[in-house]
């Protein structure tokens, strides 16, 4: 993949936030950014007429999880991640010049809780959202059987001015009533979404890394030291705090989310010399709210 010449980006799943941000990121000017919706009735010969001679394919599909996972939810949940995977890499077996590089989404949800892990880990953890990742990884690794380099980005909480996480953590601390989430002790393990799409970057640019990638910062924290922070940057009081029974009664399963702890470490990207420009939260806070 010769870098500096325009590539073929197709990005699945561009709406949402990362892939809005990716295709801005890759800039249209100097690429071909494409965007591809995948739907029940899409036929998998008309994805790859999409992805002939693409260069890089980024799969962000998957509805989010942010929500209350009711059965029905939980169905979505799964077939929005991995059946438009399994659709994508039946595509590529049809191609004749296939992607050189997919990249899919993943995230720090598949780790067992309460231990640390690099990006070699297999201690994953017996839930539904481990088991929606690990299904949904496998089904993105088959893809290597045609030659293409597959990258799973495991990602952490995503930090950005423009939504995900912090649209609904900031709102209730400048309301002065931000406060720990459950006990406090949880670990979160998270990305500002410039090192996210910087990592994008840098992982076409490398072609060693491939398998699982975390995509977090080397300086996980705490819920506790999180909630400091915020109330220090935004000069707010931190002392209320959303009991762990009440986010279980709104999210129910989906709590797992929240509370869970996931200490996470980005050794791949840091031991090929990826460098964070917000490795701490402090910084990438006090550029969000800037």
């Amino acid at each position: 993949m010769a870098i500096g010449n325009r590539l073929k980006i197709i990005i699945c799943g561009k709406s949402g936030l990362v892939g809005s941000k990716l295709e801005e990121f890759f800039n249209p000017a100097h690429n071909e950014i494409v965007g591809l919706k995948v739907r029940k009735d899409t036929s998998i010969e008309s994805i790859a007429e999409q992805l002939e001679k693409c260069d890089v394919l980024i799969n962000l599909s998957g509805t989010t999880i942010l929500a209350p996972w009711s059965e029905s939810y939980k169905k979505k949940l799964r077939s929005s991640r991995i059946e438009t995977t399994k659709k994508l890499v039946d595509a590529i077996a049809l191609c004749k010049e296939r992607p050189k590089l997919l990249l899919s989404a993943s995230a720090v949800g598949i780790y067992e809780s309460n231990t640390p892990h690099n990006d070699d880990s297999q201690r994953y953890a017996d839930d539904f959202l481990s088991t929606l990742c690990l299904e949904w990884e496998a089904e993105a690794k088959k893809a290597e059987a045609f030659e293409v380099r597959v990258v799973e980005m495991r990602f952490g909480v995503i930090f950005a001015k423009e939504g995900g996480a912090m649209s609904k953590i900031l709102p209730p601390f400048k309301m002065g009533v931000g406060g720990k989430l459950g006990n406090g002790e949880q670990m979160v393990s998270w990305i500002h979404i410039e090192d996210l799409l910087r990592a994008v970057e840098f992982i076409i640019k490398t072609p060693a890394i491939s398998g699982s990638v975390n995509f977090t910062t080397p300086y996980p924290l705490s819920n506790i030291e999180q909630t400091k922070i915020l109330g220090n940057v935004l000069r707010r009081p931190t002392f209320f705090m959303v009991p762990a029974f009440l986010i279980k009664l709104i999210f129910g399963e989906g709590a797992h989310v929240v509370l869970d702890s996931k200490e996470v470490y980005p050794t791949k990207l840091s031991e090929n010399g990826f460098k964070f420009h917000y490795a701490k939260f402090e910084d990438a806070l006090r550029e969000i709210v800037s």
